[in-house]
């Protein structure tokens, strides 16, 4: 791991890396990956994504939804984290300073479309271990056609026929 790591910072892949030394530097390594949401509360408001694209095109949406929030949203900062090896990343928007919270959730909307735009380009989904839930579900339309949606359908009404799971969601 420490050669990779070290030809990814040389080739400039990667900008940093840190492998744990130890079962206990392992285990602080993982309590801030599993704070970074409760920080992002501490904070404020954040607009969320759970998107997954191709591992291979991880890079690639990193890259051009960065570029493109920023253009759109001086100020904005992205936190992004999450199961980077399997291509789902949490892809979340903190607001700047000088933006109220009303303000920077009335921005949603327009945040949401560049996102998933781009990960819909990637051949990715704008929702990855969440589901699609409630929040998406009219967002899904613009990247689903009829026949995903009525497959989606089936394939919930085989697993759940009397809709007890996850009532209210679309599956």
């Amino acid at each position: 791991m420490e050669y990779f790591l070290e030809k990814m910072l040389e080739r400039g892949v990667i900008s940093n890396a840190v492998l744990a030394q130890s079962g206990e530097q392992a285990r602080r390594l993982w309590a801030l990956r599993e704070n970074i949401s409760e920080a992002q509360k501490v904070e404020g408001v954040s607009i969320k994504h759970d998107i997954s694209v191709p591992i291979s095109a991880i890079p690639e949406f990193l890259e051009r939804a960065d570029a493109a929030l920023k253009k759109a949203f001086p100020g904005f900062r992205v936190v992004a984290f999450g199961h980077v090896g399997d291509g789902n990343l949490h892809y979340n928007q903190s607001k700047p300073e000088a933006i109220g919270n009303a303000a920077f959730i009335a921005m949603q909307p327009q945040v949401n479309r560049i996102v998933h735009d781009i990960v819909h380009q990637l051949g990715g989904s704008i929702s990855a271990e969440h589901g699609i839930g409630q929040l998406k579900r009219e967002e899904i339309l613009r990247y689903k056609s009829a026949v995903e949606m009525d497959l989606m359908r089936a394939v919930k009404q085989a697993f759940d026929p009397k809709g007890l799971m996850n009532p209210g969601k679309v599956l």
